[in-house]
């Protein structure tokens, strides 16, 4: 994007800004307002997309772009359903942000480390939604977080694949496994088990040293 396009979005959104924060004071059309910050936010998240699109060497307008888009969504929605905020709120900001680093990932597969917060970000999504609706998500949690380090473990980066990704990965994984409470009654098999793997991993290592 060319810097004379780069004054005119941002002067443009200074602009509007100030004429709805000088109208919300004359307390011109209260009833909508709502509805009219909402759809300024998503005009800003749309400004910071075209930033990125235009220039993908900048990944950074990707993070603000998708947070406020969110932000539109919950603050339009919240309009006509009353209790949207309480039940989806904090997992659609959660999982706007989170979305943002994946299509950082995607878009540059160097850029291996936004894999961890895009896998919190939306392990932490999917949480708070179960939460509002009275589901024991504590285990998912711990299996959000050991996929996200698989994938880093999977993913080849110019120095060769992160291996020691798949430590934690394991580790949280079996935690997550262990205080899922259908399989419970299957810890007594799941150590033996893992004892086994992981002995098995270390033996094979040894032989391809």
């Amino acid at each position: 994007m060319r810097w004379l396009d780069h004054r005119v979005l941002w002067g443009s959104l200074l602009i509007l800004a100030g004429v709805l924060f000088m109208l919300q004071n004359l307390d011109v059309i209260p009833s909508a307002w709502g509805i009219i910050w909402g759809l300024f936010f998503g005009l800003a998240g749309a400004v910071f997309l075209y930033a990125f699109v235009t220039d993908r060497t900048q990944w950074w307008p990707v993070i603000p772009g998708f947070t406020l888009l969110g932000l539109m969504v919950l603050i339009v929605a919240d309009q006509f359903f009353p209790d949207f905020e309480n039940l989806w709120g904090g997992g659609i900001f959660l999982g706007g942000v989170g979305l943002s680093f994946w299509v950082v990932y995607l878009v540059n597969r160097q850029a291996w480390w936004a894999i961890i917060p895009a896998g919190v970000l939306t392990t932490l999504a999917t949480i708070t939604v179960l939460d509002s609706f009275k589901v024991d998500a504590g285990w998912i949690f711990l299996i959000g977080l050991g996929l996200t380090f698989t994938l880093v473990g999977i993913e080849p980066t110019s120095q060769g694949r992160m291996t020691w990704a798949f430590i934690p990965a394991g580790i949280l994984l079996l935690l997550g496994l262990l205080t899922a409470s259908p399989l419970i009654p299957l810890i007594n098999y799941i150590w033996p088990v893992a004892l086994i793997l992981l002995g098995g991993y270390f033996i094979l290592r040894n032989f391809r040293a």
